[in-house]
């Protein structure tokens, strides 16, 4: 689950992470008013949303003055800002943030995330932070340094010494950025975070260290531990299939294909995809209904499915065991009847009661095309796609 700035840098400021002052403002007025408190010139107004790349979008403006806060705050809300993150749809900027300006003398990158293949938490650090920090991680890797944490005893006070010290940073330098890293560390880990990064993270002028931006996204599967932070969730910067999905206990992930997939099992997911991908086709989602589902279950996932204006074939890939194959066909053939399925729908059953299930696609009377084998699935894929075109 991914949170605002704003959200983050409230978490910042509970870990010690020193952040600028600010306000949100949801409508101008408040803006203007939160202008005010701060007192100072010039600020800065981000607008708030679930991607980066807002600073090459226009997301971010700077105000010499209360006239240029008002036209700002004007200019971004109730707007929707498209950056490289949120695909050509944007995401709609229903809150700002207002806060104080910097005269920035230096700025890095810090960040934590988790490495798969180690299977541990991984921080990273640059001496070159800012807008064009994943184009630079790309091209020059060596630029961007790296520390693996064990979690049996954390991040070792040395450790995040060496990642700055890599940088040819002073000591006094070294130790404020290592005890912001340390700060972020734990909260990462108390907040069971997927991803935490400062980015950039600054020294000012006058020698502050200072995190401009904040970026904190927790665990999923961890928000039943952290009930105050599910409360930060807002759906109105999620795919509403997505979030409908969610609320069905069904786990879909849009995509920009054109083969809507239904599975249960994320493995079985993953191979469905690269099948598809391999007949020169492109998965538009990752559904996946799980191991337990029941026929209504499958009956909201073909729904959602439907909903996808992109989806041009259905392929219907389960392998029976809690959720029994007569269970799918079931559920398939009801949905079929009452939405009135025209799409071409491939289905591959195998396992628990795999025959039952088959006899039950073929009285329906319905025009499905029944494969064996993910082989025989791929062909028939591709030939209805040769067909199509």
């Amino acid at each position: 689950m991914k949170i605002y700035e704003y959200q983050a840098k409230g978490l910042f400021k509970k870990y010690g992470i020193p952040v600028p002052r600010g306000f949100s403002a949801e409508t101008v007025d408040e803006a203007d008013n939160a202008a005010r408190a701060l007192g100072t010139l010039p600020l800065v107004l981000k607008a708030q949303i679930h991607a980066g790349g807002r600073g090459k979008a226009g997301g971010i403006r700077v105000a010499g003055n209360l006239e240029e806060v008002h036209a700002a705050a004007s200019a971004l809300l109730g707007t929707r800002l498209v950056t490289a993150q949120t695909g050509p749809q944007g995401q709609p900027v229903n809150r700002v943030l207002v806060e104080e300006g910097a005269r920035v003398r230096n700025e890095f990158y810090a960040g934590i995330t988790i490495d798969r293949r180690a299977r541990c938490p991984v921080i990273l650090v640059s001496g070159q932070g800012g807008v064009e920090i994943e184009r630079l991680a790309e091209e020059s890797p060596a630029k961007v340094v790296s520390e693996q944490v064990d979690v049996s005893v954390g991040l070792r006070p040395f450790q995040a010494s060496r990642l700055f010290f890599s940088l040819g940073l002073s000591d006094r330098l070294v130790s404020q950025c290592a005890s912001s890293v340390r700060a972020l560390y734990s909260l990462f880990v108390e907040n069971d975070c997927s991803n935490a990064e400062i980015n950039p993270l600054v020294v000012t002028e006058k020698g502050e260290l200072i995190a401009l931006d904040a970026k904190v996204t927790v665990d999923d599967n961890a928000l039943f531990r952290h009930p105050e932070l599910a409360l930060l969730r807002d759906t109105t910067q999620e795919d509403p299939l997505e979030v409908e999905a969610s609320a069905l206990g069904l786990n879909y992930i849009k995509l920009k294909g054109n083969v809507g997939c239904m599975v249960n099992g994320a493995g079985l997911a993953m191979a469905t995809m690269d099948l598809i991908k391999v007949v020169g086709a492109e998965p538009a989602n990752f559904l996946d209904v799980g191991g337990g589902a029941t026929a209504e279950m499958i009956r909201e996932g073909l729904r959602i499915l439907l909903s996808d204006k992109d989806v041009e074939i259905l392929f219907i890939n389960i392998f029976g065991g809690i959720l029994r194959c007569d269970t799918l066909a079931k559920g398939v053939t009801e949905a079929a009847r009452e939405f009135d399925i025209r799409l071409p729908v491939v289905l591959r059953l195998e396992g628990t009661n795999r025959e039952q299930g088959q006899d039950i696609l073929a009285s329906s009377g319905l025009n499905f095309f029944s494969v064996s084998g993910m082989g025989q699935a791929a062909e028939k894929i591709r030939q209805l796609l040769k067909d199509k075109s």
